[in-house]
């Protein structure tokens, strides 16, 4: 099932989301359809809020950023409860957006390395160190379940130089090829 995506405005966004206990129902389907939704907006994260779930899970596909030939370095994962215990290394800038944001791309600057605790699909515990492109898809996948978005990592300025836009998303004046949910307004 490919959900809408909740767009920009939404309280959801906002909202820090709960822990999943291990009997949440359909926990598997929800999962695959997270990666379908993912998949169909042409994304590389998704975050349980994205599509109006504010529970702490998350799903990335990293393999789309690698390089020719590198494709294997990428991660395909799903990240349940997760909490990031260290991030370490040099803040670089790169070029984000967001499927809850569409249109809107902007430099964010994140460290290079991550510490990860979180629950794989099959409810094992693990921690795991990430860096580079990876590290950063799951950052921004991260935020979302803290309820912080990628536009808040913008300077004042350039959130200024947003606002119109980012209203304009709340409203449902955006062009997107793939189903938007908008506060109040329902589904589009």
């Amino acid at each position: 099932m490919i959900y809408p995506i909740v767009a920009y405005g939404d309280p959801v966004l906002r909202t820090k989301a709960q822990d999943i206990a291990k009997d949440y129902p359909e926990l598997d389907k929800l999962i695959a359809d997270m990666f379908e939704t993912m998949y169909f907006a042409h994304g590389v994260g998704l975050a349980a809020p994205q599509i109006g779930k504010s529970i702490r899970l998350f799903v990335i596909d990293s393999k789309p950023f690698m390089d020719e030939g590198e494709e294997e370095k990428g991660v395909k994962r799903a990240f349940i409860n997760p909490v990031i215990v260290e991030e370490s290394g040099d803040e670089w800038a790169f070029d984000e957006g967001c499927l809850s944001i569409p249109g809107v791309r902007e430099e964010v600057w994140r460290q290079e390395n991550i510490k990860i605790r979180y629950y794989d699909e099959t409810w094992t515990l693990r921690e795991d160190d990430f860096d580079d492109v990876t590290a950063r898809v799951i950052q921004h996948e991260y935020d979302h379940i803290e309820g912080i978005l990628f536009t808040d990592h913008l300077s004042a300025l350039k959130k200024r130089l947003l606002k119109g836009r980012l209203t304009k998303i709340s409203k449902g004046e955006v062009d997107a090829d793939y189903r938007m949910k908008f506060a109040g307004l329902g589904k589009r």
